[in-house]
């Protein structure tokens, strides 16, 4: 059974099909995102607990503690480690290789609901879990300054009106605001007043509590009607806090600002960004997964202008980081090494096969290849990284092989005398699949990676075995795809197979003779080296190694010089110069 036979007989199906291959694989190159790493999950799971004020061993004991006892259950799990810190609990959880990250969620947010009766009470917040992905870092990262606007004002004014137009961006995941001052009110306790009136800084927090909680208030029922009451309770401004009420002593109220002070200032006086020398906020900008992240960084550049049009005069804002610049340079660079390397295969196959009609097939089947295999990237969901584009470099030597083996063994035929048509059917019939057999013996190198179930990083080998091993089987398609094309360019080497000027035949003998001949290192003399390119050019037709004498180097202590005059015979002599016995050779034929 002869695969090809399909393909010969009809070239027009064929050419037509190899056309709509490179469309297809075109239109899909365009639409690949770009991006430096693939996107992977991993099965890792970080868990964050936030709870302001408590010390190291507080947080340990009423917080990591309990959710590691949850977590400690979860099937799956196969390293857990905490940190605790002054206000944070940090705790990390990676997981089975083979199990699915949607199903470790699932899992960790059960365990947390479970330890949700654990946790202190006055927790401002729950813990929050996150997926590790290092696909995850800030594309753009912007500053915004000011030299007059107080640090409050400006967090204000860039999360209103720079954060949520750059989330509306296409293609933009997340946005992070860093080092932003936001508003709060500060109570400084005075603990020698307070403990000298008999109050605790517990009785401050449940009073201040108390007064901020905006609760029902009911409602007025009449015959006729009913009137809910509405009234904010919510506290705003610092006076607001000063006049709440402690308690009663001696028949007089204790208000706030008799034990402590009151003031206006950011909610964390230990944080902070600079960009240069001036206070700033930054804004992290992340991608979603599978967009392109040098379109979405333009998009936002070019949004910029707009944004600072709506600014104050005195805020200004620019980019601080753009991680797209090197992403795009190490992504040109391994295009640019993809390219050279097609080009180099493509030339080294014409110098050795001297037919530029037979070097057409290896040079359409190498781009052809590889604009195919963007249209399955595509479709397996992967994106145009440094792996990929480093697997599709190191599988072009692959694809010329298919190629080279069908010209080789259909001009075998043609060099009997058969038609093209014939000598095609019989030489991509005999070597079809021998083509696919080498081919799967390519792929199978790469195997190995596909099935690495317990490295730590497996996603990352796995992407590059896949994008590795869709372009040699491309090329063994395209080798099988069309041997009648192969035939007619054969066809025209066995024609003209000596097509090079003299000169340049004979230079690759001569090279291949400089390097063999034994040089100062092995004793022999320089003049040895010039009598056998004298040789060389004295020859009338071409030469090859196989007209020389066998064993180039002589044995051990001896040397042979060769003589430029063609009928003079060759002398052996000694390492010291002194002729040995039977010392002369007469040159062959």
């Amino acid at each position: 059974m002869n695969p090809s036979r399909l393909f010969i007989e009809r070239p027009i199906a064929t050419t037509l099909l190899m056309v709509a291959l490179f469309l297809v694989g075109a239109m899909s190159y365009r639409l690949l995102p770009v991006s430096a790493l693939p996107e992977v999950d991993y099965p890792t799971i970080q868990v964050v607990t936030l709870y302001p004020g408590g010390s190291p061993d507080v947080i340990a004991t009423t917080i990591t503690a309990p959710l590691e006892r949850q977590f400690g259950q979860m099937p799956g799990l196969m390293q857990m480690s905490s940190s605790s810190s002054g206000g944070a609990s940090v705790i990390t959880l990676q997981f089975a290789l083979d199990l699915n990250l949607d199903v470790a969620e699932q899992e960790v947010q059960a365990a947390m609901n479970a330890a949700a009766t654990l946790l202190p009470v006055d927790l401002p917040n729950p813990p929050v879990y996150s997926k590790v992905n290092p696909a995850d870092a800030p594309i753009l990262t912007l500053a915004v300054t000011s030299a007059t606007l107080p640090a409050t004002e400006l967090v204000d004014l860039v999360d209103t009106r720079v954060s949520q137009k750059i989330a509306q961006v296409s293609g933009v995941g997340q946005v992070n605001l860093n080092g932003a001052l936001k508003p709060a009110v500060r109570i400084q306790v005075n603990t020698v007043a307070l403990a000298a009136r008999g109050l605790t800084l517990e009785d401050i927090r449940t009073a201040v509590n108390a007064a901020n909680v905006n609760q029902a208030k009911g409602e007025l029922d009449s015959a006729t009607r009913a009137r809910i009451i509405d009234a904010n309770d919510q506290l705003k401004s610092p006076d607001d806090y000063r006049r709440i009420v402690l308690g009663y002593q001696n028949g007089a109220a204790l208000r706030l600002q008799d034990v402590a002070r009151v003031s206006s200032a950011p909610e964390n006086l230990r944080l902070g960004a600079w960009a240069g020398r001036e206070p700033a906020v930054i804004i992290n900008v992340q991608r979603q997964p599978g967009a392109n992240v040098i379109a979405v960084a333009e998009e936002i550049k070019t949004l910029l202008p707009r944004l600072q049009s709506t600014l104050p005069e005195s805020v200004h804002l620019r980019v601080l980081n753009d991680r797209t610049v090197t992403v795009q340079a190490s992504v040109s660079e391994v295009r640019f090494e993809l390219v050279l390397a097609i080009v180099l295969v493509v030339l080294v196959i014409f110098l050795f096969l001297r037919n530029g009609t037979a070097t057409l097939i290896p040079a359409v089947a190498v781009p052809l290849s590889l604009v195919g295999t963007f249209a399955v990237m595509y479709l397996a969901g992967f994106s145009i990284n440094n792996l990929t584009m480093m697997a599709l470099t190191i599988a072009t030597g692959f694809v010329v092989d298919d190629a080279i083996v069908m010209i080789e063994n259909i001009s075998r035929y043609l060099e009997e005398g058969d038609s093209p048509l014939q000598a095609a059917l019989k030489g991509s019939g005999q070597i079809a699949f021998t083509i696919i057999s080498l081919t799967l013996s390519l792929v199978a190198v790469l195997i190995p990676l596909l099935f690495m179930g317990r490295c730590d990083r497996p996603a990352v080998p796995r992407i590059f075995g896949h994008a590795g091993g869709f372009d040699p089987d491309f090329g063994s398609h395209f080798a099988d795809a069309d041997p009648h094309d192969v035939c007619l360019a054969a066809q025209g080497a066995v024609a003209s197979p000596d097509t090079w000027p003299p000169c340049l035949e004979r230079a690759p003998v001569r090279v291949h003779l400089a390097r063999l001949w034994p040089g100062a290192g092995l004793g022999a003399r320089p003049a040895a080296a010039g009598a056998v390119a004298g040789a060389v050019d004295a020859a009338g037709d071409r030469p090859s190694l196989r007209h020389h004498p066998q064993g180039i180097f002589s044995g051990a202590g001896y040397r042979r010089v060769a003589s430029r005059d063609r009928n003079a015979p060759d002398r052996v002599v000694r390492q010291d110069g002194q002729p040995a016995a039977g010392g002369q050779r007469g040159n062959p034929a």
